[in-house]
């Protein structure tokens, strides 16, 4: 069996298919990537297009119908001031989706790859400062730290954006919410690195030690070449499986931070300060459809990322296929 899986790389890339392409193959042939993706195409276009999509815009109230169910007029009801829950929903998902996206960007990927690329192929007292600070942000329980970082930098982001409110006669920037989004940009981007740069060093404390690295070395390949055409490429299968999965996380966390009251502020919705507005025990029993809208799509949203990580698992991972 293993023999036929090799020919049949073989034969695909003497064709001129390339190994992420046998991989991206592969991925469309199974049913749970599929569903994954398209509930993640659904959720997160929704976000995308909202202003499209949604029916009234996320501070439009309708106080003649105030915490009314389901009708032809709101699809998802209204909640306790009369807005529409579906168009919330939908402007929620695109404050998950900017969140999401760019604290991996900016934390998972280009701070914790670059780190760990540097701590695996320079070694010793790089590595060792580099895992030392990593180990610091490890010690404190993940959801811990960011409800301090930002609670820590909220007051202090307020005023800069204010200040910069005064100082350039743009206004706006407050009441839309701009504060609230880098203080949770901050806290996750902050966190999430340290899990992808011990995930790298590992990968190039091991490849470093191959022949094609030792040949480009002797034939005089410059650092920076070595890193990210060499070992950073063949490092890049475990850490696409540990993104994918670490956007479920990233997601949840951002739903949780501002449940809990230090994410993002109403009016502008978020999928945690819906799922607060709606937990009472009487919201709950006489009207379910203010919290379980959001906390189906968080559970769907979790969910979907979670099984794209196990379906590129199976495909990426030799001792899974």
């Amino acid at each position: 069996m293993a023999t036929q899986t090799i020919a049949k790389q073989l034969k695909a890339r003497t064709a001129g298919q390339s190994l992420w392409g046998i991989a991206a193959h592969r991925l469309i042939r199974r049913p749970k990537a599929l569903i994954a993706i398209g509930l993640l195409a659904a959720l997160y276009s929704s976000g995308i297009f909202a202003n499209l999509i949604a029916p009234y815009g996320y501070t439009e109230q309708d106080l003649a119908a105030v915490r009314q169910g389901p009708s032809t007029e709101h699809l998802l009801g209204t909640d306790t001031v009369g807005r529409d829950v579906l168009s919330r929903l939908v402007f929620a998902m695109r404050s998950n989706l900017v969140l999401t996206f760019a604290s991996v960007i900016t934390g998972s990927l280009l701070i914790g790859i670059t780190l760990g690329l540097v701590a695996g192929y320079y070694g010793k007292l790089v590595d060792a400062v580099i895992m030392r600070v990593g180990e610091v942000f490890l010690a404190f329980p993940g959801i811990l730290l960011m409800i301090l970082m930002a609670a820590t930098l909220k007051p202090r982001i307020l005023d800069l954006t204010r200040a910069f409110e005064d100082a350039t006669g743009i206004q706006g920037l407050v009441r839309w919410g701009l504060a609230d989004y880098l203080v949770i940009f901050a806290a996750l981007a902050t966190v999430s690195w340290v899990g992808m740069a011990r995930l790298v060093r590992g990968q190039v404390l091991y490849l470093k030690k191959a022949e094609y690295v030792e040949s480009a070395r002797a034939l005089g390949a410059s650092t920076r070449r070595i890193l990210f055409i060499h070992l950073l490429p063949n490092a890049l299968p475990p850490v696409i499986v540990s993104a994918s999965m670490g956007l479920g996380a990233i997601a949840g966390a951002e739903v949780a931070l501002s449940w809990l009251g230090i994410g993002i502020q109403p009016p502008v919705p978020s999928l945690g300060n819906m799922i607060r507005e709606g937990q009472h025990i009487t919201m709950l029993r006489n009207h379910p459809h203010l919290i379980l809208p959001p906390v189906i799509v968080v559970g769907v949203l979790i969910y979907a990322w979670n099984l794209l990580g196990d379906a590129l698992n199976d495909v990426l991972n030799p001792r899974a296929r």
